[in-house]
């Protein structure tokens, strides 16, 4: 296994374009394993490149042109294979550091602005007293609205020691400011956890990231400093889009006894047919002391409930599959995303590369997760009143090309897609609301019902279960 982490690097795993997939970073060539080059089919693509830059209306950019061509090939494989060039690579590789250049926000989108969901705390935006709840009007001097999340991120970020200005409409105080921020490095953080009551905590995790096993291990410990004699515990992997396998690998490993399966891949090259096992030397990243090894050792045996729902994909769903196959926790909330397939991301250069599928993965039983996620044991709704907006989240099956599907063009249901229409109106009134009147509360927070849920579960108390969720199934067994 050490040889292989040599070869491969590091692993990752995620949910849908935009955010994270499972891939491995080949750092060696595989120049004598290429395949024969169709030669008439390249001098039909010559041909046609000569075509386009000579007769097109107007000038074409060279550079341009062939990177849309590769970026067109790959993409036309499946929803997950892309090419990198230098902005995206970059960005691929901060999103699986945990860290980046910017003001320290997170946010989301309210009436066509940018709302403040909270500062991240030490940040910039901290410091300069942004708080949850304000909206950005402006950055800079465009206006926001009209802007897609993505492009609004993209002005925020930029260069360490660079100044944003941003525009800021504080709605209970009823005034319009602006706020000059220097932006910096800011590190994000993936996992939080609370004692729900005594005798039972809370801890959850966004991501998969570089930091994510340290910071589990640290707030774990901080829960049994509070309470050493935790009854119950929630791990909530809701809206969980993925990230670092390695990660996932370690915090199935702290929950199941040792050398247990966690996850196994298989695919045509021969470095994608592997087991990952619950030991050390399948999650440690570099060389030193287990990670692991500060736990307390109750929390191989507390009893368990993991949440999941349509947002948790991929390194979260191998994290639920594990604990579920080997009967280590409940699984309750929704089915999970169903991104069960591996992604392999070779530089092609110092700063851009290529991400390609090479491998499906499977839970310790057996199953593919691809398509089809992980059904939970206990399904339960978002709410007492059931899920209005679980509608609107997009799963890999509803995803053009996805694997075991073809390639053609996604048929839509009618039913579904009005449905979808009447979620949309729903969550934009929802949105007008105050936030103590909102449908979907926040994760953790009192009026959460499926933590409520979850603990009636671990207290051996009945749990309101879901009458409506409908399962759908479109995975494949484990091919041999």
């Amino acid at each position: 296994m050490s040889q292989k982490l040599k070869i491969v690097g590091w692993i990752a795993a995620g949910a849908v374009a935009g955010a994270l997939t499972t891939v491995s970073l080949q750092t060696v060539a595989r120049s004598s394993s290429l395949a024969p080059l169709p030669l008439e089919e390249l001098q039909q693509l010559a041909a046609v490149y000569s075509i386009v830059k000579s007769d097109y209306v107007e000038p074409v950019d060279e550079k341009k042109l062939i990177t849309e061509a590769i970026s067109g090939m790959v993409a036309s494989l499946d929803p997950h294979s892309q090419y990198f060039d230098k902005k995206s690579f970059k960005e691929f590789r901060e999103g699986t550091a945990g860290r980046f250049v910017g003001v320290g926000i997170e946010i989301s989108q309210e009436d066509g602005l940018v709302k403040v969901v909270s500062p991240i705390e030490g940040s910039p935006a901290f410091r300069a007293g942004l708080k949850s709840g304000d909206l950005i009007t402006k950055i800079d001097d465009t206006a926001v609205k009209g802007l897609s999340l993505n492009d609004a991120v993209k002005r925020m970020r930029g260069e360490p020691s660079t100044k944003v200005l941003l525009t800021i409409w504080r709605k209970d105080e009823n005034r319009t400011f602006p706020v000059t921020i220097t932006r910096e490095e800011i590190r994000t953080q993936s996992v939080r956890s609370k004692l729900i009551e005594p005798g039972y905590g809370w801890i959850r995790l966004s991501q998969f990231q570089e930091r994510t096993v340290d910071d589990f291990v640290r707030k774990v410990n901080d829960l049994y400093r509070e309470d050493p004699n935790l009854r119950g515990l929630v791990l909530d992997l809701r809206n969980d889009p993925g990230g670092l396998l390695d990660a996932a690998v370690a915090i199935s490993a702290a929950f199941l006894p040792e050398n247990v399966t966690v996850v196994s891949t298989n695919g045509q090259l021969a470095e994608s047919k592997s087991v990952y096992k619950a030991a050390p030397e399948y999650y440690m990243r570099r060389a030193g002391a287990d990670p692991l090894r500060t736990l307390p050792a109750a929390l191989k045996n507390v009893p368990l409930v993991v949440l999941i729902n349509e947002g948790s994909a991929s390194a979260s769903e191998i994290v639920a599959g594990a604990l579920q196959d080997h009967k280590r926790a409940t699984i309750m909330g929704s089915q999970s995303f169903g991104k069960g397939s591996v992604q392999t991301v070779r530089p092609m250069g110092p700063d851009t590369g290529l991400k390609i599928t090479t491998a499906r993965y499977y839970t310790p039983s057996g199953q593919s997760i691809q398509a089809k996620g992980i059904v939970p044991d206990v399904l339960v709704d978002e709410t007492a009143e059931g899920s209005p907006f679980a509608v609107l989240r997009m799963r890999e099956a509803d995803l053009e090309r996805h694997l075991n599907a073809g390639g053609g063009p996604e048929v839509k249901d009618p039913a579904r897609e009005k449905a979808r229409d009447e979620a949309r109106k729903r969550l934009e009134e929802e949105a007008r609301k105050p936030p103590a009147e909102r449908k979907v509360p926040e994760f953790g927070s009192d009026t959460d019902f499926q933590l409520a849920q979850a603990i009636n579960q671990l207290k051996g108390r009945p749990v309101l279960v879901s009458k409506t969720q409908i399962i759908e199934d479109k995975s494949e067994k484990k091919e041999n």
